[in-house]
């Protein structure tokens, strides 16, 4: 495929089920309010976050295993030490894309994703791409 930006644009436009994996109730975190720009923009945003039973007005899953339909996008605001195990997941849950949120990265992950098909951003802002783009979804 082509450019980061390119890659970026291509996920927001196909993709509409986004799994945010670190997901916040915290109000002005961005693991919170990114998700909630997403979902005011027509996505269809999933929690995971084990400590949490709603978010957004969306039942939480505790991890990715867990969700019980089909997801397209996995966006993470996780360390960088967990991406390994939670590319891995998004592998097992047939994730069309995995996205590592401004401020994390992981060259192993980006290798692992790729090798298997999955599309992928690293240190970028979902919710900054889609404003960017001013994509209507």
């Amino acid at each position: 495929m082509g450019s980061v930006d390119d890659i970026a644009y291509d996920i927001l436009t196909r993709f509409h089920v986004i799994a945010v994996v670190g997901c916040s109730r915290d109000v002005g975190k961005p693991s919170h309010d990114v998700p909630e720009y997403l979902q005011q923009n027509r996505y269809k945003i999933v929690p995971v976050n084990p400590y949490a039973d709603y978010i957004l007005g969306e039942k939480a899953y505790p991890d990715l295993k867990s969700i019980e339909f089909p997801i397209e996008v996995v966006q993470v605001f996780r360390p960088a030490r967990e991406v390994m195990d939670i590319a891995k997941q998004a592998l097992e849950v047939n994730a069309k894309a995995l996205w590592l949120q401004e401020g994390i990265m992981s060259e192993e992950a980006e290798k692992f994703a790729k090798a298997n098909g999955m599309l992928f951003v690293m240190n970028r802002c979902m919710m900054k791409e889609h404003y960017s783009y001013s994509i209507k979804a």
